[in-house]
């Protein structure tokens, strides 16, 4: 007796569905043109204005003692890199920790109150994560104003209120990154007798490293270009200052800022380095969201 199979002929879309499929798609493509136009304009803006001025002179000169053409921006550059690094040595290890906590202990404890308590943190970093940035400037104006003297201007300022900032955006990348890492390797260890804190730091953390330096990176891009905390807490200067801890400190948005709006007996020499001042910022946000993205797609690449 032969067995006959049945066989089940593919399901297909009815003429209906297929229309309003390619309805959906072409909808979908215009949205996206348009909303690429204002995008490529602002940046052919940038970049055709911006060029101008990129020239040895703009990395090697400060803006003492300028009042028309010449200059450069120097002194901004150098203060972005150490109220950003600054920033990132005071939120990095902050948002890496609440992350491990969330996932490792939160998520994990048989105490119904750690777990509550985990809810909170992670609704509070949520709640921080699109909070504007002029808040957190604000409040670490307040702060100096009741520690220091009114008025006080620092670098480290600065990097206080830019590590407010990121801290909730690592935490929340790096709990996406933690989370993804396969249960099976934390049961092999915890069943081969390893202590909890010994799985976490010695099979956890390796795993997750390539995505946990992304989710750095990531904040490191949310907060190079920010201006309205660094020009109220950290002000503008024309000249070089390597003290986070004393004196106002320049950085590349405030540079930006200042030079659009305080323009000197030349005001197209003001306006040209403001356009590659901005073209310089561009060029920065876009390289920290590529190697964000390179450190993430090599990651994904090595658990395969």
């Amino acid at each position: 007796m032969t067995r006959t199979s049945l066989a089940i002929p593919p399901l297909r879309p009815g003429r209906g569905a297929r229309r309003a499929d390619t309805v959906a798609t072409i909808v979908m493509w215009a949205c996206a043109l348009i909303g690429a136009v204002p995008l490529v304009g602002l940046l052919w803006t940038t970049i055709s204005r911006g060029l101008a001025r990129l020239d040895v002179t703009f990395f090697t000169q400060s803006m003492r003692g300028v009042i028309g053409p010449g200059g450069g921006a120097l002194h901004a550059l150098m203060g972005t890199a150490l109220i950003t690094l600054a920033a990132t040595v005071l939120a990095a290890p902050l948002g890496l920790i609440t992350a491990l906590w969330l996932v490792e202990e939160a998520d994990r404890s048989s105490s119904p109150g750690v777990r509550r308590f985990g809810g909170t943190v992670r609704l509070v970093v949520d709640v921080m994560t699109g909070i504007p940035s002029i808040v957190a400037g604000l409040t670490v104006f307040a702060l100096i104003t009741l520690v220091a003297a009114p008025g006080t201007r620092s670098g480290i300022a600065g990097s206080l209120a830019l590590a407010i900032i990121m801290v909730p955006v690592v935490a929340r990348a790096s709990e996406e990154v933690l989370v993804r890492v396969p249960e099976d390797l934390r049961e092999g260890g915890l069943a081969l007798g390893a202590a909890r804190w010994r799985v976490v730091t010695k099979i956890v953390l390796p795993t997750a490293r390539p995505g946990l330096v992304s989710a750095v990176v990531l904040g490191v891009s949310r907060v190079v270009g920010e201006t309205a905390p660094l020009l109220l807490v950290a002000g503008f200067t024309d000249s070089m200052n390597y003290n986070l801890l004393s004196g106002r400190m320049a950085s590349l948005p405030v540079y930006i800022y200042s030079q659009w709006q305080n323009k000197g007996v030349d005001a197209a020499a003001y306006n040209s380095r403001a356009w590659t001042a901005a073209l310089v910022l561009v060029i920065f946000v876009l390289f920290f969201q590529v190697a964000a993205r390179l450190i993430g797609r090599s990651r994904k690449e090595t658990q395969k």
